[in-house]
């Protein structure tokens, strides 16, 4: 349970969904995403997350991430209250940029 929350462990899931195409989105602020993020990850603050779900929409899987995993585990409760099935928690951002390229 606490792996699936924080991202943490297996990243088979993470993987495939990368491969795929996945669309990233990174959910830290506007000035963390400028020191570095994923290659291709757009940046959607969590607070705005809400008021921006029409750039989610029609994606076949979305993987959401962040500092540590804490956000993007917020982030992910509001996409699939919102009806958004395919989301992925990938954690800290670091982590997903190492799935994507090894």
């Amino acid at each position: 349970m606490i792996k699936n929350l924080f991202g943490a462990g297996d990243n088979t899931q993470l993987a495939e969904a990368i491969k795929e195409g996945a669309f990233l989105v990174d959910v830290r602020t506007p000035a963390e995403f400028s020191t570095g993020s994923v290659q291709g990850a757009v940046n959607i603050p969590l607070d705005t997350l809400p008021h921006q779900l029409a750039k989610c929409k029609d994606k076949k899987s979305i993987v959401v991430f962040c500092k540590s995993g804490g956000r993007s585990s917020q982030a992910k409760t509001i996409l699939e209250q919102n009806g958004f099935a395919n989301v992925i928690n990938g954690g800290p951002w670091q982590n997903v940029d190492q799935v994507c390229h090894g």
